[in-house]
């Protein structure tokens, strides 16, 4: 498997008045084995032997190419198993491309609903400890941590360990702690999706800082209502392809049309292995 390419993009043209070129994919496949999680068995020693792991190969992206520029944000929607997450790891740089290339104009920052944090800090710990991973000094992260507290809406539990937070407390701090600094790319996988409307109303005001900022953002989730408040362009992922990018308002009633075709059909297209 070839690694992923994540280095500048081509020269900007004079024709891309609507931005600069901050994410490029061209025909980019991401494929990868998963193996069965079988016990051996004594007729397998009497066999002969054991024999290797058993596996599938899951094709998760299939020739997806891709442009996204400064100033948009990038709704990412489709049906458990049609290659959202991998596509973002694969744009950040975390999964190898099997087939394809990645261009990006900086390092893409990764933000999901299960993301890192140290469960045994307390909140406040935690801001401290990610902007020191951000690269921000001591000086500049106490000038800043009132206002990411204040934005997490976590007054009370701040001081409290993560391990006693709820998924959608941990996804609060954990966008507030990403956003701290203002990333050119910014990848957000479902993480949005666990926060009450009030978080998300704060959470919309702060990605519209960050495209005003000529920055560009990815938002992942299944909330088709998220799709169209926050972002200005959405894709429609279905089984590793992209079946339609156009305005959020179009591509949802598409994919809503699509649903409404499945339930009334009578098939499902279960979830899958990627995501």
């Amino acid at each position: 498997m070839a690694d992923t390419e994540v280095s500048a993009p081509p020269p900007v043209t004079a024709q891309e008045e609507e931005g600069h070129l901050t994410v490029l994919t061209r025909d980019l496949h991401v494929t990868y084995r998963v193996y069965e999680d079988r016990r051996p068995r004594m007729k397998d020693f009497l066999a002969g032997g054991l024999k290797r792991p058993s596996y599938r190969e899951i094709h998760a992206v299939r020739g997806v190419d891709l442009e996204a520029r400064s100033g948009e944000a990038i709704g990412v929607l489709g049906h458990n198993g049609s290659g959202k997450s991998t596509l973002m790891q694969a744009i950040a740089g975390l999964l190898p491309a099997s087939k394809g290339e990645v261009y990006a104009s900086s390092q893409p920052n990764l933000l999901g609903v299960s993301a890192a944090l140290s469960k045994n800090s307390s909140g406040r710990r935690n801001i401290v400890l990610g902007g020191l991973a951000l690269g921000l000094s001591r000086e500049e992260i106490a000038a800043r941590v009132d206002d990411t507290i204040e934005f997490t809406g976590l007054d009370d539990f701040i001081d409290l360990p993560i391990r006693t937070y709820s998924s959608g407390m941990r996804a609060r701090l954990h966008f507030a702690i990403a956003t701290m600094v203002e990333p050119e790319i910014l990848l957000v996988d479902e993480a949005l999706s666990v926060g009450d409307e009030e978080f998300k109303e704060r959470s919309k005001k702060r990605i519209d800082r960050l495209r005003d900022q000529a920055g560009t953002v990815f938002i992942v989730s299944h909330s088709l209502g998220s799709i169209r408040d926050l972002c200005t362009r959405a894709i429609w992922l279905h089984k590793g392809l992209v079946r339609e990018d156009g305005t959020p308002v179009e591509v949802v009633k598409s994919y809503k049309k699509y649903l409404k075709a499945i339930k009334e059909g009578g098939k499902s297209e279960g979830p899958g292995a990627a995501s």
